[in-house]
């Protein structure tokens, strides 16, 4: 049967089905997405990512999780590289409350949902203040910051200095791609995601 046929699955009808998943899925509103592998620069960015997050945060009531625990973003689950709640989450919770900066990996194959799908979606869910998009083959970002209804978009590169007020964190974007292989500017762009 056409996909386009089918009834959209309700977010409590997906959340009861991917619990019973071993792999990943997203809801992107309509039905489960599967989340596919990564590559070795995918990985050692939210990686070394998520460990400067962890130790910056420490004493804080703030705290760093991704990519296996999930959010609620305007009616839609994501599955972010990396994030960061202030909020309390009940130990049990597999859906985390009111993330507070968000970050996503690119690459070739998540480009357009991280740069339109989710960017719509982080800018409906009021908890998110800042939303940073990690290129995968370049030491850069794109970071929009919340300024009332709308995002404030800056883009970093090499040693800018990354400041997230949000949860009194500033660090050096070169900082989360240390150790990782850059490719030469003529290289082709990676496939993984």
């Amino acid at each position: 049967m056409s996909s386009a046929l089918q009834k959209p699955w309700t977010l409590d009808e997906f959340l009861a089905w991917e619990e019973r998943q071993e792999a990943r899925y997203e809801f992107d509103g309509f039905g489960p997405v599967a989340m596919t592998g990564g590559t070795e620069a995918h990985e050692g960015i939210g990686t070394r990512l998520r460990t400067i997050l962890d130790n910056a945060l420490r004493g804080t009531p703030c705290r760093v999780r991704g990519p296996t625990m999930k959010i609620l973003a305007d009616g839609h689950i994501r599955y972010p590289d990396a994030f960061v709640t202030c909020g309390k989450t009940h130990r049990d919770s597999m859906v985390a409350a009111e993330p507070v900066v968000v970050f996503e990996v690119l690459s070739r194959s998540t480009s357009r949902t991280d740069r339109i799908l989710k960017l719509r979606e982080y800018g409906a869910t009021p908890s998110i203040r800042r939303y940073v998009i990690l290129e995968q083959n370049a030491i850069a970002a794109t970071v929009l910051t919340r300024v009332a209804d709308a995002w404030n978009t800056t883009v970093l590169t090499g040693d800018d200095l990354l400041a997230m007020p949000e949860i009194g964190v500033t660090l050096m974007l070169s900082d989360v791609y240390a150790d990782i292989e850059m490719p030469a500017d003529d290289a082709p762009e990676d496939e993984g995601g």
